[in-house]
């Protein structure tokens, strides 16, 4: 089977997402599907990050932010940009930045 190659994208999720967890989930389930990266709280009231990973596994997490988030969450739009071929990660895992 062929390897998916490498991907990385920026992303910011907007809605109700800051004190509902949102960041810990998202390390949750980055590291859940093995993608690294990181997140944070922006002063605007969203969350932002990066994502690096196999090209599917990228798609997963891309998805999951779009669509489902942390549990008191509610997302109103999640927003990818960036999204490029990378030869190899930039980051060892998935961190929440403060």
């Amino acid at each position: 089977m062929a390897e998916s190659k490498l991907i990385s994208v920026d992303f910011e999720v907007f809605g109700i997402v800051q004190g509902v967890f949102f960041r810990k989930y998202t390390q949750d389930q980055g590291l859940k599907l093995g993608v690294v990266g990181w997140c944070r709280n922006t002063y605007h009231g969203t969350v932002a990050g990066q994502i690096e990973g196999p090209s599917h596994k990228v798609q997963q997490m891309k998805d999951w932010l779009r669509t489902t988030g942390s549990p008191s969450s509610r997302i109103d739009k999640a927003e990818f940009k960036n999204e490029k071929e990378i030869k190899e990660y930039t980051f060892k895992s998935f961190s929440i930045k403060h």
